[in-house]
């Protein structure tokens, strides 16, 4: 019937992935931009009209960016979620005013009212076919008809029920950015126009008496594609220039992967998460310089590499081996208020090895005291030890809230063969008991 018309298959996640780009594009408007099902999105432009010339301009130039990368959409601008989701579907869309709701709303099928397949179908059989004939309606028998959810949804259009718009990102704390007349493409001209920004956040750092700890970089290309680039600072920051050292490490990072195609028209620096500012007085000796120094190093370590490429160890109050040290990425280490990681375990005084395996080895163990006594030779990676020196039993039970009540206590040895190296072995189970025991090796000393 249609020869010239072209048939392709359906493709969900491809689908799926162009709305999140868009949602992203939306971006440059409101950064509270929410989902709506699988063709449609939420933008709350509460304060934010008024940058692009008022709502209706707003809306036009949303639909004509979009229409000019390919993109069919409608719109509606209205004080309800509801009532724009209906004028936008089955409606002519445009700026809706509050005096014109009801009077835009009434001839609308009743299907714009975000109802159910089976409830639409019954009130189009009792002739209640536009949202104007339940607008009439006596609501008592609505309710009792078809239940409450016919009402609040009539309520959400008509604005007196409040919506609220789940945002499909986390919205920042601060932002600011720049609307550029030419479009950039030169990383240099990235980094200065950082600069240029994160000197703008600093007067709002400083009267909210806070630093930046999270930070977002937004690059909105010329064709709609919309980067971002998050990075991290140990301590509280508002110092433009180190705020754009960190991102000059990210973008070397991500080099390959920021194609500045036709260039950037817009450039966001957003302050995702931010803490108090301190300013200790510094020391005669230095020490505070010293500090910075460091912080700085972190901050510019992870930026290039990742927050995990530096890690330090911090205590848990656990005496299982495994349990009792956890690694955690240098930025949080020197975090304002975090104390310093001790040296030593406080509810032990055994020894612990320099090198604790992330899992414990099997092994053989061909003699041993009977019935608590350390091994006097094993075998363990092909290679026999005769043990000469041992240390111990030190007996460590597993925490019955986590293993269970069943789990067999374990008895720890320090070892040190005849050719002078020093192990750290544990039997698991008694010997005389079923099941036999076993021997594991969970650490080397040096």
């Amino acid at each position: 019937m249609c020869p010239k018309l072209d048939v392709v298959e359906e493709d969900l996640a491809a689908d799926r992935r162009l709305l999140d780009g868009i949602a992203d594009w939306c971006d440059r408007y409101t950064p509270l931009v929410a989902l709506d099902g699988s063709d449609g999105l939420f933008l709350d432009i509460t304060g934010s009209s008024h940058l692009f010339g008022g709502e209706k301009a707003m809306l036009q130039d949303i639909l004509m960016r979009l229409f000019q990368m390919g993109i069919d959409a409608r719109g509606a601008v209205s004080s309800a979620p509801g009532l724009s989701w209906a004028v936008s579907r089955l409606g002519n869309g445009g700026v809706i005013m509050d005096e014109q709701i009801e009077e835009v709303l009434s001839p609308l099928p009743v299907a714009s009212l975000r109802l159910e397949e089976t409830t639409i179908a019954a009130l189009q059989k009792l002739g209640l076919k536009q949202v104007g004939d339940l607008i009439m309606a006596p609501r008592a028998p609505l309710a009792r008809r078809f239940g409450t959810q016919l009402l609040l949804r009539l309520d959400q259009a008509l604005g007196r029920d409040e919506e609220p718009v789940s945002p499909r990102r986390p919205v920042a704390s601060l932002s600011a950015e720049r609307r550029l007349i030419e479009p950039i493409q030169a990383e240099e001209d990235i980094l200065y126009l950082i600069g240029q920004i994160a000197l703008s956040l600093k007067t709002s750092l400083e009267e909210r008496g806070a630093g930046g700890r999270a930070f977002e970089l937004m690059l909105f290309r010329v064709d709609g594609r919309v980067f971002r680039i998050a990075a991290g600072a140990s301590q509280p920051l508002r110092d433009p220039k180190r705020i754009a050292a960190l991102f000059s490490e990210r973008l070397q990072a991500v080099h390959d992967d920021l194609d500045a195609g036709y260039g950037f028209e817009t450039v966001r620096l957003n302050v995702m998460r931010h803490e108090a500012f301190d300013t200790p007085q510094e020391d005669f000796d230095g020490s505070r310089q010293k500090d910075i120094s460091l912080a700085g190093f972190v901050d510019r370590v992870s930026a290039r590499l990742g927050a995990d490429c530096l890690q330090s160890f911090q205590l848990r109050e656990s005496h299982v081996p495994e349990r009792a040290v956890a690694a955690i990425s240098a930025i949080d280490t020197l975090a304002p208020g975090k104390k310093p990681v001790a040296s030593v375990f406080p509810w032990s005084r055994s020894e612990r090895p320099l090198r604790l395996f992330r899992r414990p080895e099997l092994v053989e163990v061909s003699l041993a005291e009977v019935p608590e006594g350390p091994p006097q030779s094993f075998h363990w990676r092909r290679v026999t030890h005769r043990v000469s020196r041992s240390q111990g039993p030190e007996r460590l039970a597993m925490e019955w809230w986590i293993d269970g009540t069943d789990a067999q206590s374990w008895d720890y040895f320090r070892l040190e063969d005849d050719t002078g190296h020093r192990f750290w072995l544990y039997r698991e189970g008694l010997y005389g008991q079923f099941p036999p025991p076993r021997w594991f090796m969970h650490g080397i000393f040096a």
